[in-house]
């Protein structure tokens, strides 16, 4: 990694969003604050003092799951750990992307340096010198059921520190022994528990389901940007944004919403234009744009503290408690608050998308917008955004489906001993589709309302808005007759997916509220 990155220093249990947001993004490298040593020496000497002791404990000298009953002699543990790994690196599929891996490998050091581990302090610290070069071990992003761990996936992770199958630097694929050796690392043999420490925990549902909340945090974003476009396209009222009706029902994120869409076109020419035209209501997706969004962004909310606490939780399974002693054996890894947090996230995305499509709807019904049939002059020549909006209704739908809960969803595993598992780890990663789609029908949105509103010139909108326009018009010019227009929709899901919006909306937005206690 360039010696341009920023030093980011984790405290585990105090690690906040906003940290987790630039893992996220990259150019970070990471530290582990000195305070951590200490309760990761101990419980390793824990876990140690039984191996010598002879005591049988589960997960540091017996079989797991099922095989719990079976004592391993302490000449065989090495082979025990190696072949846990080995064993559950069963995943398929596409390989998680680097901004997720680096999520996994983040808070999977956090939760090995909370001190209920028992491994190795060097193992940690290996994890820390890979990160920190870019060195990324190969995750298939199927294989999980969120419960026992995810241990597929992260024993796809284990996998790279035992010098096993390959890892991704700058994109190409190169043999494990070869990514260590690469920061002066030789294959660890791994101690008692450390397999299963490093197999056990919710680091990965969790990743991305972090991924999910920090997309849907830049579509909750774009979705208010492209409303206030079309509550400017149409002429809407904003009447219904009044602070008074808000205050009277107390919903926090309705309140939140409806100031900033009034901060949105606060100067607006276009707005003054028709304060007296008679106009009593516009339909809903317009006028209850703060009840929608202001539900979605108090989900995005509530799933943000979740997932915060989850990323620093200890996950693993068992728990070392290295001030009595004791080791006990749980249910930390069984990733139901992922699950249920990345559900409320799907719900908050598919309706960003949903209220979005039925205002790019209305836009080009020229009865209810008063615009242009399809927003387009010369119109049964041309086409205008008519397919547009299909397109829009199309992913709008999928995300219908898509939202259906995995939290309900359960198959039992390890011959019944596990049997009944979160589907988190499906729930976190279907949400990386959702998020798309819902970029794609924003921007969607976004385009055929700055449409709209180039029918009102010679008037300006506000000042926020046009400088919105003025973004939009550098990616896809004015439709004046037919053409291609995939490009022009990638181009919007683009815009709808950044996260530089203007600072009071941001400032609405969970991972944005916080500050690293850790810098």
């Amino acid at each position: 990694m360039s010696g341009s990155a920023q030093a980011m220093r984790l405290v585990p249990g105090e690690v906040d969003l906003a940290a987790l947001r630039r893992v996220y993004q990259g150019g970070v490298t990471l530290t582990l604050d000195e305070r951590a040593q200490e309760a990761i020496l101990r419980a390793q000497q824990t876990v140690d003092d039984i191996v010598v002791s002879g005591r049988v404990v589960y997960g540091i000298n017996t079989g797991f799951g099922k095989l719990a009953q079976t004592q391993i002699p302490a000449s065989r543990l090495a082979d025990l750990q190696r072949n846990l790994v080995l064993s559950h690196s069963v995943g398929l599929g596409d390989l998680l992307p680097d901004n997720v891996t680096r999520l996994v490998m983040a808070t999977k050091i956090i939760s090995l340096a909370r001190g209920h581990s028992g491994v190795r302090i060097a193992l940690i610290e290996a994890l820390l010198r890979l990160f920190n070069a870019g060195v990324m071990p190969c995750i298939p992003e199927k294989g999980s059921v969120g419960a026992s761990g995810d241990l597929a996936p992260l024993a796809h992770l284990s996998l790279m520190l035992l010098g096993e199958g390959q890892v991704r630097v700058d994109g190409a694929l190169v043999p494990a022994r070869e990514g260590l050796a690469s920061v002066g690392l030789e294959p660890f043999v791994l101690g008692p528990k450390e397999g299963l420490a490093l197999l056990n925990g919710t680091q990965v549902s969790t990743a991305l389901a972090l991924r999910g909340l920090f997309e849907a945090e830049n579509l909750m974003a774009a979705g208010l940007v492209a409303g206030a476009l079309s509550l400017e396209a149409i002429k809407g009222s904003l009447k219904p944004y009044d602070a008074r009706i808000h205050q009277a029902r107390g919903q926090r994120g309705q309140i939140a919403v409806a100031a900033a869409v009034a901060a949105l076109v606060e100067g607006s020419e276009i707005l003054g234009s028709h304060v007296n035209c008679g106009r009593v209501q516009d339909p809903y997706s317009v006028r209850c744009v703060p009840q929608v969004m202001g539900a979605c962004l108090d989900n995005l909310t509530h799933a943000a503290r979740v997932l915060q606490i989850e990323a620093n939780a200890a996950s693993d399974n068992p728990l070392v408690f290295s001030d009595s002693g004791d080791v006990i054996s749980g249910g930390n890894f069984h990733a139901e608050p992922v699950a249920f947090a990345a559900d409320i996230i799907a719900l908050a995305v598919a309706e960003i998308g949903a209220i979005s499509e039925r205002r790019m709807a209305l836009l080009l019904d020229t009865g209810l917008s008063g615009l242009p049939p399809f927003l387009v002059r010369d119109g049964g020549v041309n086409s205008g955004f008519m397919i547009a909006q299909v397109t829009a209704a199309a992913l709008a739908s999928e995300n219908k489906s898509l939202a259906h809960p995995g939290s309900v969803d359960s198959l039992p595993t390890s011959a019944n001993q596990e049997d009944h598992v979160s589907m988190a780890t499906y729930a976190a990663r279907r949400l990386g589709s959702m998020c798309f789609n819902t970029a794609a029908v924003v921007g969607i949105e976004a385009m055929a309302a700055a449409q709209g509103i180039e029918f009102h010139r010679p008037l300006q909108s506000s000042a926020q808005l046009e400088q919105e326009i003025a973004r939009i018009r550098q990616q896809v010019a004015f439709l004046e007759e037919d053409r291609l227009l995939a490009p022009d929709i990638e181009a919007m899901r683009l815009w709808a997916s950044r996260c530089d919006w203007p600072d009071f909306l941001t400032a609405l937005l969970p991972s944005q509220q916080t500050v690293s206690s850790g810098e």
